[in-house]
């Protein structure tokens, strides 16, 4: 099955991680991180991870100094929103309530979590409709 075209590949998603924790990384950083004894082979597969990433504008490329920093342009919460849709598209014809139906019932919550969640319909529920 084809990929969207903004869809982002499990190694992808792993510089993103590196990226949201620690901000700009040059590519030689990344690679450190990703694989600790990696070899050239390693770093030309960060550099073209990078490449990807940047032309989906998925990160940004710093090119004022030498060598170059990347750093996200999309957070984790709008990656999670995006990913969450794309499977909602896919399965319950758009319709988030099902997923997250499912999600709910399938995890064990905390009773911390379990109020947050509640706390978070409740504020939806009072915000004004315009703001949605």
């Amino acid at each position: 099955m084809a990929r969207t075209p903004q869809d982002i590949t499990d190694a992808e998603l792993a510089v993103l991680q590196v990226l949201w924790d620690r901000g700009r990384e040059t590519i030689r950083e990344l690679t450190d991180t990703l694989y600790p004894s990696g070899t050239g082979v390693h770093y030309a597969t960060v550099q073209k991870l990078l490449e990807r990433l940047e032309a989906k504008k998925f990160v940004k490329r710093d090119r004022t100094a030498w060598p170059h920093r990347f750093e996200p342009l999309i957070g984790r919460d709008d990656l999670i929103s995006r990913r969450l849709q794309l499977t909602a598209d896919k399965l319950c014809e758009g319709a988030l309530a099902p997923l997250l139906t499912n999600l709910v019932r399938a995890t064990r919550l905390s009773p911390e979590e379990r109020q947050s969640l509640r706390s978070l319909l409740d504020d939806l529920d009072r915000e004004p409709k315009a703001k949605r």
